[in-house]
């Protein structure tokens, strides 16, 4: 059984049969569907789409249909209108009468067209009544579960389209409001109509022969467009658009207490011959667009769940049967089937798109690029029937040149996963800032996903990179492991603890301190990279470092991979069904800090101290070759050290490290942190940190566990300035 394309689709095959360069047995003329060129008898073209809307939705008795080369119903040999179909298919060739009578070509009354289907049901007798009726039932059956098929918006729209035509209607227009109103929101402007799409039977080329119309004589001696009776025939106007589109008004402002507001405040569908439509229709439609004569138009609004949101046009040609009065509830059920599904999926898409960008929201919008170590991260989203999850990452610029660097996943995949996603970042970045140790980190975490709610569980991975020591420390709570590239090309799987989830509770959380050396690459990920429906996760894992080994003896053994394509490369190692779960990503290349661009002291909290350090800070800078920066770096390090020394009850550190700039870190086991004030004239003190503002690249002070840490940048001579 093969469906006939509309004029939205492209060719396909003719139902088996009859050939198709032939006429139809009735003598009638044929029709070409959609754009192919299949020829099919004119008054078979609406049973035949009709048995393919029937065959979507199979009767229990199918597996008793009859094998190829067996007399089957509704073909010659069998009674008309039997077998398991023969009730559906007719039910939709005569929905709203619209084949229950001559037919589209002019067959004469009670003969089929073309001998396959069943023969059209016709008489007034209260059999005939109710077999029409039945039919009727059937065909709305059949077309509300096509329309509910859809999840977006195209889908339904296109769903109630091919319907319809050529079924229920030789074209449609369907208007939408635009934008559309989402949940309880109320329009603040004009309500505009816009033309969401048209469908319809027949291509213009048929009636022309080339595709166009210009102003002619016809046959008969009509003029072109209309049949010989008068009666204008839209089907033979000209066709606008890319997609064959009937010459509609593409936007339509409805007027307050205007005619088409009347009809959609009315919400029934209303005959395009009432007093309302025609002057509604000229409205919607333009006034160029022609509107058939009599009961051939249908114009039925879309009302959601709590307005109206559009409008349908169901249009037949003068030389198919007119509506019926019951087309009309046939109408009204197609549009509220199709307005309810609008609405849904409207709302639907509606809360992806703010939960998704919830989620991206809450993750860095950059990078930060702390010393030592380069970054790259990618996310993305799960497949659209997931779509919103909670994974993310993250990099933290500690004290001493140090990083930590975050990633997590919690479970589930809804705004909750997102918001509570956020939540635990945010304790992380606070976490971090007080330099806890790695496991002490995801100590507390578990402790806020239990105070969160009892089913809030997430997996994380936290480490910090040292780049002075060239050491990295890692604490796992039930998070795949990291991936480490060597230099050399070999990658290997870290060996870390793998933890319990966080939000378990009451379990403890264990580190391990592992080289970095400089030029390896660290790889984070979450199992949506590496676990799917086709894969589990180890093998992922294994994938995963054969891919990353693949790609560094592709760049060369004695230079790393660029990051950026790095990351490009492992997201190519995902197939077609391994988007079951986001991803996120995040790439750490250890530059490291040469020993030789490092110098480090101890200092006894006493007066000598700050001359001291003023003295060391010369030494180092001319080891250096950085003699300009000498007067400015005493200034800074002298009145930090004198600070540092006036709380202090334990030795001073004084560092300074070389690298794109000079950095100085003063530490002491003081926690209080030091605020930059404006001093008095009278006032001898607190200009020493105005000084450091004004001079200083940039500065700061972090909390530590064990104290503070006070930091400024110089700037290198002959070097670009930062911002």
């Amino acid at each position: 059984m093969t469906e006939y394309p509309t004029s939205q689709e492209g060719s396909q095959p003719v139902a088996s049969g009859g050939r198709t360069d032939e006429p139809s047995a009735s003598g009638g003329p044929t029709e070409e569907q959609g754009h192919g060129k299949a020829q099919v008898p004119a008054a078979e073209a609406v049973r035949t789409h009709a048995q393919i809307q029937a065959s979507d939705f199979p009767h229990p008795r199918d597996a008793a249909r009859p094998r190829d080369g067996a007399a089957t119903p509704g073909e010659p040999g069998a009674a008309p209108g039997a077998g398991p179909d023969g009730d559906a298919a007719r039910g939709i060739a005569t929905a709203g009468s619209s084949a229950a009578s001559a037919g589209r070509a002019g067959s004469a009354p009670g003969q089929g067209s073309g001998g396959s289907g069943s023969a059209p049901v016709q008489g007034n007798g209260p059999e005939a009544i109710a077999r029409r009726e039945g039919d009727r039932l059937r065909f709305v059956g059949a077309a509300t579960r096509r329309i509910a098929r859809g999840i977006d918006l195209d889908e339904i729209v296109l769903g109630l389209c091919r319907a319809t035509v050529p079924t229920f209607s030789d074209a449609i227009l369907v208007y939408l409001r635009d934008p559309l109103p989402v949940g309880d929101e109320r329009p603040v402007g004009p309500v505009v109509l816009r033309l969401r799409r048209t469908d319809r039977l027949r291509p213009i080329d048929e009636f022309t022969g080339t595709g166009t119309s210009a102003a002619g004589s016809g046959t008969g001696g009509g003029t072109f467009g209309a049949t010989p009776d008068g009666e204008l025939d839209f089907s033979q106007l000209a066709l606008v658009g890319p997609q064959g589109d009937l010459p509609a008004a593409e936007l339509c402002e409805i007027r307050p207490g205007g005619a088409l507001a009347e009809v959609l405040r009315g919400v029934r569908p209303v005959f395009g011959s009432s007093a309302a439509a025609r002057a509604a229709l000229p409205e919607l439609l333009g006034a160029d667009h022609p509107v058939p004569r009599g009961q051939r138009a249908i114009l039925a609004p879309l009302r959601g769940r709590r307005r109206v949101i559009g409008a349908a046009v169901f249009l037949r040609t003068p030389e198919r049967p007119a509506f019926e009065t019951n087309d009309l509830l046939v109408a009204a059920q197609l549009a509220t089937h199709t307005a309810l599904g609008i609405d849904k999926a409207v709302l639907y898409g509606r809360e992806a798109y703010i939960a998704d960008e919830l989620q991206r929201t809450m993750l860095p919008d950059s990078l930060p690029q702390p010393t030592g170590v380069r970054l790259a991260s990618r996310y993305l989203p799960a497949a659209e029937t997931a779509r919103v999850g909670g994974d993310w990452y993250d990099a933290i610029p500690l004290p001493g040149s140090r990083v930590a660097l975050v990633v997590g996943d919690v479970m589930g995949h809804s705004m909750t996963s997102a918001a509570i996603m956020g939540q635990l970042r945010t304790t992380a970045q606070t976490l971090a800032q007080l330099d806890l140790p790695p496991a002490e980190v995801l100590h507390h975490l578990d402790e806020q996903a239990q105070r969160l709610g009892s089913d809030r569980m997430a997996t994380c991975l936290y480490a910090v990179y040292d780049p002075v020591s060239h050491r990295i420390t890692i604490a796992n709570a039930g998070h795949p492991p990291p991936v480490l590239l060597h230099l050399g090309g070999r990658a290997e799987v870290l060996r870390v603890p793998p933890g319990a989830p966080i939000g378990v509770g009451g379990v403890d959380f264990e580190a391990v301190e592992l080289d970095a050396p400089a030029g390896a690459t660290l790889v984070l990920y979450t199992d949506g990279l590496v676990e799917s429906r086709l894969r589990d996760v180890w093998t992922g894992i294994e994938q995963l470092r054969e891919r990353l080994a693949t790609t560094a003896q592709l760049t060369g053994l004695d230079h790393p991979p660029p990051l950026e394509a790095l990351c490009d490369d492992i997201l190519d190692m995902l197939g077609p069904g391994d988007r079951d779960d986001d991803i996120a990503l995040l790439a750490a290349r250890f530059d490291g800090i040469a020993p030789s661009d490092v110098a480090y002291w101890f200092l006894d909290p006493e007066e000598t101290a700050p001359g001291r350090a003023r003295r060391f800070a010369r030494r180092a800078l001319s080891r250096w070759g950085l003699e300009e920066l000498q007067d400015s770096l005493e200034l800074l390090v002298s009145e930090v050290v004198t600070n540092a020394v006036r709380y202090a009850e334990r030795p001073v550190t004084l560092r300074l490290l070389k690298t794109d700039v000079l950095r100085c870190e003063v530490g002491d086991d003081s926690p209080q942190l030091p605020r930059q004030r404006r001093a008095r004239d009278d006032d001898e003190g607190g200009r020493g940190l105005f000084l450091v503002n004004r001079m200083a690249r940039r500065w700061g002070a972090t909390r530590l566990s064990s104290g503070k840490v006070v930091w400024f940048e110089l700037q290198l001579p002959g070097t670009p300035e930062h911002h």
